[in-house]
């Protein structure tokens, strides 16, 4: 967390700042001190500009009894939960999920994910590849590729944003990392603690007006993070790091009590306290909500982690029993961010995904939980100009394979960057060899999305 001294902490235009999500890690900018100054100064509401809110369901959700539900199969794989229909002819899905059955026609469902190289972690969400076989520094996140080629649209908001908290699976805390790109392009993670506390080394509250005394503490704490390796391309991260702290925009975005209490009811707010078994992400809506508010301010990519999903039975509960808690929250959540998003009119440029790393066993153990199962998965997708109201893809009688139209992790990422204006086709990163790298390896966008 970036500290400046002082007896409480406040933005230059007095605005207080909010404890629910504190500013935390600090992601770059670009531009010399006086370009961020002239920038901000010219800058009123953010142009126009496409976004993605990536909604990572840590641990593997049961795709058969969320919108895969299988009433024909025995009883130990269709489980307890009957369908319900939508409002279109011929989708169901699960009865505990009515807020998004009243909205398919603004949903599109991919029922055959495929591709999951089972590992418990976010990585294969966050960038589109399996962890073997990476390049010198790593595969960077979808977040950090955008804020490469896209850069902010606006001087003091980062163009990606990651709001899940620490956890003890710190796999499933991962909002996205910048491979080799560079810490240039991390996100910017205003609930995280991993980073430890910087100081900003003899600057007290009073001197944050004076811009020339706030640019040399930056100095001094950029020589610094030089010396010990920590930070590579600082001009980046100093001019990124002075532009938020010298506007109210960011701190605005994060306070949520600038909201209508009522609007962050339907939300359904939820609690920061860990979900499950104490070692993954909250049931928290208000991240929902939050992300709405960013993009809305100029970040292109937002990722967050809700809840867990990692439900192999007893004694920490079985399958059926922590999905009546989670489906309900991730029902009004995600439905309320769908309204939201469109009563602003950005449903069109915001484009939503809801999935998790893989699917469950369409066996159900002796424990009443389902296991892992790499083979198939599921993935909900809303907003973005996309053609929806419709079911993707198919499994076969027991949830277990795809049957029709498998849709590869890499389909999925093309589909994000086409609707973020990036041409899969064309569109490449250097890595730390400098060797150019498409953001994804060939995949075509989902047809029947775009």
């Amino acid at each position: 967390m970036l500290t400046i001294l002082g007896e409480r902490l406040r933005l230059c235009d007095r605005q207080s700042r909010r404890a629910f999500l504190q500013i935390g890690g600090l992601a770059m900018g670009g531009l010399t001190l006086p370009q961020l100054l002239r920038a901000e100064a010219r800058s009123g509401a953010s142009r126009p500009h496409k976004a993605v809110i990536m909604v990572f369901l840590s641990g593997g959700p049961p795709h058969q009894d969320m919108f895969d539900l299988k009433m024909s199969a025995p009883a130990e794989v269709r489980g307890e939960f009957k369908p319900i229909r939508t409002n279109v002819a011929g989708i169901d899905i699960c009865e505990h999920l009515p807020l998004l059955a009243a909205r398919m026609d603004r949903l599109a469902i991919l029922r055959a994910v495929v591709g999951a190289d089972g590992a418990h972690a976010a990585f294969q969400c966050m960038t589109g590849r399996k962890r073997s076989r990476q390049p010198q520094g790593g595969w960077p996140s979808l977040g950090s590729t955008v804020s490469k080629l896209q850069g902010p649209v606006h001087p003091a908001v980062p163009p990606f944003v990651g709001l899940s908290p620490k956890m003890k699976v710190s796999s499933w805390a991962d909002p996205g990392q910048p491979g080799f790109l560079g810490v240039a392009h991390a996100p910017f993670k205003p609930n995280a603690d991993g980073m430890g506390s910087m100081v900003l080394k003899d600057t007290s509250l009073e001197q944050l007006g004076d811009r020339k005394a706030l640019l040399t503490s930056f100095d001094g704490l950029r020589r610094e993070l030089d010396a010990t390796g920590a930070v590579e391309g600082a001009d980046r991260f100093t001019q990124q790091a002075l532009s938020i702290l010298t506007s109210s925009r960011l701190a605005e975005a994060l306070d949520l009590d600038r909201e209508d209490p009522r609007l962050r009811d339907r939300y359904g707010r939820g609690s920061a306290e860990p979900a499950g078994y104490g070692d993954a992400g909250p049931l928290l809506n208000d991240y929902f909500l939050a992300a709405r508010r960013l993009v809305e301010a100029g970040v292109r990519v937002v990722t967050l982690a809700y809840g867990r999903w990692d439900w192999h039975g007893k004694p920490y509960g079985t399958t059926f029993e922590n999905a009546r808690h989670h489906l309900p929250m991730l029902d009004s959540g995600i439905s309320t961010l769908m309204d939201d998003l469109r009563n602003r009119g950005l449903d069109r440029d915001v484009s939503v995904i809801v999935w998790g790393e893989f699917g469950r066993t369409p066996k159900i153990n002796k424990n009443a939980g389902r296991d892992h199962w790499p083979p198939v998965s599921c993935a909900l997708l809303t907003g973005g100009g996309m053609s929806l109201g419709q079911v993707i893809g198919s499994t076969d009688r027991l949830g277990g394979h795809a049957k029709d139209r498998p849709v590869s992790f890499q389909e999925v990422f093309a589909t994000l960057y086409h609707n973020l204006g990036i041409d899969p086709h064309t569109a490449t990163v250097t890595d730390l060899t400098g060797r150019p790298n498409y953001v994804v390896d060939g995949a075509e966008p989902i047809r029947e999305l775009i």
